[in-house]
């Protein structure tokens, strides 16, 4: 969660005082930063206990600061976040903390499905839940010169915070370079306000517990306003010639408005749903095209990114046994599920390719020996892993 929150950040972290005189600077800090904890009730003790041993992190002024050269295409990042892998997964994990995801469907009116997506879109349902210590990220954003430092310094007060009240354990707070951290992924101050206990031990662990993890996810889609009974909306194709100029996500038309135009839902049904309907095209015109309501805006709220709270909504789909997308994607070069992405990487290392562990996530590495091994077969040089450097691999 909160990735909306590292996107804000990300222009906003310059190397205006990075660097050497800022790890030498940063002990001076730390002890600045003491007093500002004192104001919000972390201990001496607790502040001392958590910041001994931390240095100024170099790691997380280079990530603050990268800007991506590489734009995943919606259907590359859809193929990664909802594959059967990640379905069955799902299901697997539903089906072994089903009491806690229906106790928190019954406290908070959100369904378990959608819950359960935003768990396995945010950590692979517990599996990736980030390494970099909390208190160390955020203290070093806190104490180098970026624009957001007043940002970071509020997160590290919550981190303490959690810490000081005995929720989680230093030790088990870590996360992404900018703070989110758990099964789902929170920010720190967003834990403050919206964390709560689902398994009633009166602590809130949304790292260790399952139960208070689920709960806390229910609990913020609440929050947004989720309305219990209502789905996000579905997959609509578009009659020839449609004019796109009424699309978009707020620009909500009654359902009427919608049918007069010619629209209609790809399996057949007619069309539903209560209230606005505000009509999104992810990919243009020629691809794949939903009617989404207002629950849609509350999955949106967790990461403020629409090919987020797309991955979301369909995985819930599918989670229920539903169909994914059916429309075509726009490319002719599809993308690749998790598994074909491992079998690319292994194929790559197997060319004496440098990627790392074949683990099915794409980065830098993986990049570069793509675009090598595409120059190598004569192919368009694009880094990007899609079925025809897979097909062109596999045949040798």
């Amino acid at each position: 969660m909160q990735r909306s929150l590292r996107r804000l950040i990300l222009p906003c972290l310059a190397a205006s005082f990075v660097g050497t005189a800022a790890r030498a600077d940063f002990q001076a800090c730390l002890s600045g930063l003491q007093a500002q904890a004192a104001s919000v009730g972390v201990s001496a003790q607790t502040f001392r206990a958590a910041t001994d041993g931390i240095s100024f992190d170099d790691k997380v002024i280079e990530l603050s600061q990268a800007q991506p050269e590489f734009k995943t295409p919606i259907w590359d990042y859809m193929a990664a976040l909802v594959d059967d892998e990640r379905v069955d997964d799902g299901k697997a994990a539903m089906r072994e903390h089903a009491q806690a995801l229906a106790n928190a469907e019954g406290r908070y009116g959100v369904d378990r499905y959608t819950v359960a997506a935003v768990w396995g879109v945010e950590s692979n349902f517990g599996k990736n839940l980030g390494k970099m210590p909390l208190v160390q990220s955020l203290a070093t954003l806190a104490c180098s010169g970026n624009r957001r430092r007043d940002f970071f310094r509020g997160e590290l007060m919550a981190t303490l915070k959690i810490i000081e009240r005995g929720d989680i354990e230093a030790s088990r707070l870590n996360g992404s370079w900018a703070g989110a951290f758990g099964q789902t992924q929170f920010m720190p101050t967003t834990y403050q306000r919206l964390a709560v206990d689902g398994d009633g031990d009166g602590r809130r662990d949304v790292v260790d517990s399952v139960p208070d993890a689920v709960a806390s996810t229910a609990n913020f889609l609440h929050v947004a306003k989720w309305s219990n009974g209502q789905g996000w909306g579905y997959e609509v194709k578009l009659p020839k010639g449609f004019h796109a100029g009424d699309t978009g996500r707020k620009n909500r038309k009654p359902v009427a408005h919608w049918a007069s135009l010619g629209v209609a839902r790809v399996d057949g049904r007619p069309l539903s749903g209560e209230g606005p309907l505000g009509l999104m095209l992810p990919a243009g015109i020629d691809g794949p095209a939903f009617l989404v309501t207002r629950n849609f805006d509350a999955i949106y709220s967790y990461n403020a990114a629409e090919s987020y709270g797309l991955a979301i909504a369909v995985l819930s789909d599918r989670l229920r046994g539903r169909a994914g997308i059916q429309a075509g994607w726009p490319t002719d070069d599809p993308p690749l599920s998790r598994a074909e992405r491992r079998d690319l990487q292994t194929r790559l290392t197997a060319r004496g390719y440098d990627v790392g562990e074949p683990d099915g996530k794409v980065g830098a590495k993986t990049r570069d020996a793509i675009k090598a091994v595409e120059r190598e077969l004569g192919m368009p040089q694009t880094g990007r892993p899609g079925a025809k450097v897979l097909e062109a691999l596999r045949r040798g």
